[in-house]
């Protein structure tokens, strides 16, 4: 979205062999995070994810 690389790009080998299997999930894997109390109340995002609420943010719509 932001087209910007890394400041330092870290292969997932060096990640793991640094800071072991707590940093490559940390570091590299991606997180599910639901809003329940939210959706329990009926609640609906415009934009459920963080990609396409970016865009719009930064006025990057496809």
């Amino acid at each position: 979205v932001l087209g910007r690389p890394t400041l330092v790009p870290l292969p997932a080998f060096a990640v793991k062999g640094i800071l072991g299997e707590l940093g490559t999930e940390l570091l590299l894997g991606g997180a599910r995070v639901v809003p329940r109390k939210a959706e329990e109340t009926g609640y609906e995002f415009l934009y459920p994810d963080l990609e396409d609420s970016l865009r719009y943010q930064l006025g990057k719509q496809e």
